[in-house]
C-alpha cells in the first residue's frame, strides 16, 4: 500500500495512524508543490516546468527557507518511483489522502493523468463536509488532514473507494482546463470545482492585518495566515505584500531585500498614534 498525501506535516500524521492500524502499512509519499498557485502553461513540458520553478525561485528570494529549496525536489520523479513499484507488484495500491482545500485538489488533479493506467488499483479518500471529532469531544468539519485527530484517521479509512474509469476520463480533462487557464491563484469553490482568480486575491487579507502603527511584516503575515479563511503559502501572501509595498499601498521602512525579518511595514499615509497626537496637542 502506497499513501500519498500533500503537504509535509501529514506525512508524520500517516506514519502515527499506520502505528496504530497495521492494515493500513506502508509507505508514505508526498507531492511537495502548491499547484493552487503559480503558472501552470504547458507544464507536461519540460520548459513549461522550469518556467515554473523559476517562479518559485523568485518569490523565494528572502524568505526563511533555503536557497536551494526550488529544484530540491522534482514530484514527477516521485510520481515516476510510485509507478514503478505498481509496475512491480500487480497487488500494489495507491492510496490519495486529502482534505477539502485548494492545495489538495490541485495536487489531486495533477497526479490523474500520470495515474490513469493503473485504474482499479488506485484509492481516494476525499474528506469532503465529513464531521469528525476533535481533540475536545466537539464535532468539526476539516479543511486540512492534519486538523484530523489520528484515532479519527484510522475511522476515515472506511472512506476510500476506487478512482472510477469515469474519473479517470473527466478528471485529466478538468486539469488540462485548469492549466490552460493559467490563473496565478486557484480556489476550492466546493466539491472538486477549482476557479481561477487574479494574483492579486489575497491582497485584502494582507491589508486587513496592517495598520496605522509599524509593524514587523513577519508579524502581519502571521496574523494573516492564522485568520484568512481561504489559506494559502507563506512564501505567496510575502511575495504579495511585496507587490503591495511596491504599487504604493504599504508603506516600508528597512530592507526589503534582505530576509522577511528586516523590514516593518503599514498603510500608506497612516499616521503612527504617537504622531497623531503630537500634532493634536501642537494644534
Amino acid at each position: 500500500m502506497i499513501h500519498i498525501v500533500f503537504n509535509e506535516v501529514e506525512v508524520d500524521l500517516m506514519k502515527q495512524v499506520i502505528e496504530m492500524d497495521e492494515t493500513l502499512a506502508g509507505d508514505v509519499w508526498q507531492i511537495k508543490d502548491d499547484f493552487a498557485v503559480g503558472p501552470l502553461a504547458n507544464i507536461d513540458t519540460e520548459e513549461g516546468w522550469q518556467a515554473r520553478l523559476e517562479w518559485w525561485r523568485g518569490l523565494m528570494q528572502g524568505s526563511p527557507y533555503a536557497a536551494d529549496l526550488v529544484g530540491s525536489f522534482d514530484d514527477r520523479e516521485t510520481v515516476s518511483k510510485i509507478k514503478t513499484k505498481l509496475d512491480e507488484n500487480s497487488e500494489e495500491e495507491v492510496w490519495i489522502w486529502m482534505g477539502q482545500n485548494q492545495h489538495d485538489v490541485t495536487g489531486y488533479y495533477w497526479l490523474m493523468p500520470q495515474l490513469k493506467d493503473y485504474q482499479g488499483r488506485i484509492m481516494v479518500l476525499y474528506m469532503n463536509n465529513l464531521p469528525f471529532i476533535n481533540e475536545k469531544g466537539q464535532i468539526f468539519y476539516p479543511s486540512w488532514l492534519h486538523e484530523i485527530q489520528p484515532k479519527e484517521f484510522v475511522k476515515a479509512k472506511k472512506l476510500a473507494r476506487p478512482i472510477t474509469l469515469s474519473e479517470f476520463e473527466i478528471d485529466p480533462d478538468e486539469w488540462k482546463r485548469i492549466a490552460e487557464e493559467n490563473a496565478t491563484v486557484r480556489i476550492l469553490e466546493g466539491g472538486k470545482k477549482i476557479a481561477g482568480k487574479e494574483e492579486s486575491f489575497y491582497d485584502n487579507e494582507i491589508v486587513k492585518n496592517i495598520t496605522g502603527e509599524w509593524q514587523k511584516a513577519t508579524r502581519v503575515l502571521s496574523n494573516t495566515l492564522h485568520r484568512m479563511k481561504i489559506k494559502t503559502g507563506d512564501v505567496f501572501l510575502m511575495w504579495r505584500m511585496k507587490g503591495l509595498i511596491n504599487n504604493g499601498k504599504i508603506e516600508v521602512t528597512g530592507d526589503l531585500g534582505k530576509s522577511w525579518k528586516d523590514f516593518d511595514v503599514k498603510l500608506m499615509g497612516a499616521k503612527s498614534s504617537s504622531v497623531a497626537e503630537t500634532e493634536e496637542a501642537t494644534i
